[in-house]
């Protein structure tokens, strides 16, 4: 009985441990809306420097598929993004159509987080799947940070 006591144990510990792995392989929704927080302290701090170091990653800005992007409040040129500085946001679109970052660039308000879904492919994946955002405005800069569902 003993014996069947402790493999019930440990059964329950290896697949506690593997369930733990599996979901800290990608960001949640709380570590999206922190590291956002983040980045705004960081762009009322100093812009330029905040900018550079969502660019590289750096600063606890880029965390497995979780990472900062901003774009010009004014014409919508993303100035930090891992892979589209420089493309301009109001051009992003989903695999449906939804002008993702037309609505971004329409709603967001200094001081207020706001948050949209649609469906974007996962980092090194070609299928689309529910991905939700939180974005504010910060002075002159529009922020993010998504997760995927």
């Amino acid at each position: 009985m003993f014996r069947k006591l402790v493999f019930a144990g440990i059964y329950v510990a290896v697949l506690s441990t593997a369930a733990f792995a599996q979901t800290a392989e990608y960001g949640t929704a709380e570590e999206a809306r922190a590291m956002l927080e983040k980045a705004v302290a960081a762009v009322k701090a100093g812009k330029a420097k905040a900018l550079d170091m969502f660019n590289k990653g750096e600063g606890g800005f880029r965390d497995r598929d979780l990472y900062v992007f901003c774009a010009n409040a004014f014409d919508g040129i993303e100035t930090a993004h891992p892979t589209h500085r420089g493309v301009k946001l109001t051009d992003v679109k989903d695999v449906n159509g939804f002008a993702a970052g037309q609505e971004m660039m329409r709603t967001a308000t200094e001081g207020k987080i706001n948050e949209i879904a649609y469906m974007w492919p996962r980092p090194s994946s070609d299928t689309p799947v529910q991905k939700v955002t939180f974005f504010t405005k910060i002075d002159d800069q529009i922020c993010g940070v998504g997760y995927y569902k």
